[in-house]
């Protein structure tokens, strides 16, 4: 089966810092990744080459067999690249629905709004408020509307979790295992790692730059402890 993406030998820096050392990864369609390693580990810089944020020095970004290293962000989110960015990355001053309607086709559909509003119904109830005001889980709702909207081939997502109540971060990835149910491929990145690893397909561990460890969810989360506190890494 063709991967839909495939990393070979990724290298990025920031000026003269190279902060990615050579990453390699592989993914099938319809599955779901979890990226997870410390903070400093290279997470965020991985997602930024993906999304075209950010040139590699070195490697090839492969998505769906086409070669998009290079390709800028605007141009692989009409091909169908969806990213959540760490941050969340709304609008405050536009409310709720405006948000939605934003993401969705020229030729919306109402049914679109309803498969957020049902599947989020606080935002719902928010319809009309701005998103400045929402709280951090309201926010990254909204964000992960997007996805909910456009249905995308291949989504990442970049620190879910971050700074949010268990709850929310519960009712959060139910979301991304329904988008998962219907087709769609993605990439997690997260430094708290336990809800992810309950349902992806498979996993890497990132420390330092580099992939220090390939395996089956359930064996990483078996030595995910060791593998957070380990010094230097140990290989690939």
């Amino acid at each position: 089966m063709t991967a839909i993406l495939e990393l070979l030998d990724i290298r990025a820096a920031y000026g003269q810092i190279e902060v990615l050392h050579g990453i390699d990864v592989s993914l099938e369609p319809g599955k779901v990744l979890a990226v997870l390693g410390p903070n400093g580990a290279g997470k965020t810089t991985l997602v930024r080459v993906i999304s075209g944020l950010l040139r590699p020095t070195h490697g090839r970004v492969i998505i769906a067999g086409t070669d998009v290293t290079g390709v800028r962000g605007d141009a692989l989110a009409r091909a169908g690249l969806c990213v959540i960015q760490e941050g969340r990355g709304i609008f405050p001053r536009l409310t709720v629905e405006e948000h939605l309607r934003l993401a969705m086709p020229r030729r919306g559909r109402p049914e679109l709004l309803d498969r957020v509003y049902d599947q989020f119904p606080r935002l719902a109830e928010r319809q009309r408020q701005v998103a400045g005001t929402l709280s951090g889980g309201e926010q990254q709702m909204l964000a992960l509307s997007r996805a909910l909207i456009w249905n995308p081939p291949l989504l990442i997502i970049d620190e879910l979790s971050m700074g949010l109540a268990p709850r929310v971060v519960e009712l959060l990835y139910e979301t991304v295992q329904a988008l998962a149910a219907r087709g769609t491929t993605i990439v997690v990145i997260e430094q708290f790692a336990h809800d992810i690893l309950g349902f992806a397909d498979q996993a890497v561990v990132l420390q330092h730059g580099l992939v220090v460890r390939t395996d089956t969810p359930a064996s990483i989360a078996k030595d995910l402890a060791e593998l957070y506190l380990a010094a230097t890494p140990s290989g690939s």
